[in-house]
C-alpha cells in the first residue's frame, strides 16, 4: 500500500510521527510536504495529497492540519475524493466501513501522537462495508456533477 501525507506547519509534527508508524507496517509513504512549521498556506499540501490519490500514485492519504477542518474542506472540493476528519477510532472506523473514506484528515493541535496511531490503524484496517452504503456514495458523486 502507498499514502500520500501531507501537512500545514500545525500539523508537521505528527506528520513526521505518522511516517515512521507507517513505515513500520510496510506502507510505501509519499510526503508531499511541508518540511517545516514556518507558517505555510494549508491547501497546496491538501491538493498534493488529493492529487496524489485521484492519480493512482497512491492508494489513500492522510491529511494533518491544525483543527483538521481546513484541509478537510480542500480535499473534499475534489470530485472522487472522500476525505473525514477522525477524532477518534470510532469516526476512523465508520469513515471507511459506511463512507469507503479514501483520505483521513487529523488535527494535529487535538490530536496526540498515540491517539493519532489508534486512528490511522483503525482506518488502514477497516474495509468498506458496500451495500446500502454504496448507493449513498452514488448520490454523493451525483452533486458534485451537478452545479446545485
Amino acid at each position: 500500500m502507498k499514502i500520500a501525507i501531507g501537512s500545514d506547519h500545525a500539523g508537521f509534527s505528527l506528520k513526521e510521527e505518522l511516517k515512521t508508524i507507517l513505515v513500520q507496517r510496510s506502507i510505501e509513504v509519499i510526503d508531499v510536504g511541508t518540511d517545516t512549521t514556518t507558517s505555510v498556506d494549508y491547501p497546496d499540501f491538501g491538493v498534493a495529497v488529493a492529487r496524489k490519490v485521484l492519480s493512482g500514485t497512491a492508494d489513500r492519504g492522510i491529511l494533518v492540519c491544525g483543527s483538521g477542518i481546513g484541509m478537510s474542506i480542500v480535499a473534499n472540493r475534489f470530485r472522487g475524493i472522500r476525505a473525514a476528519l477522525c477524532l477518534d477510532t470510532e469516526t476512523a472506523r465508520l469513515s471507511r466501513l459506511h463512507n469507503d473514506a479514501n483520505i483521513i484528515v487529523l488535527a494535529g493541535r487535538k490530536t496526540d501522537s498515540r491517539s493519532a496511531e489508534a486512528i490511522v490503524a483503525v482506518w488502514l484496517d477497516t474495509d468498506f462495508e458496500g451495500g446500502r452504503h454504496e448507493n449513498r456514495l452514488d448520490k454523493i458523486e451525483k452533486l458534485a456533477a451537478s452545479s446545485v
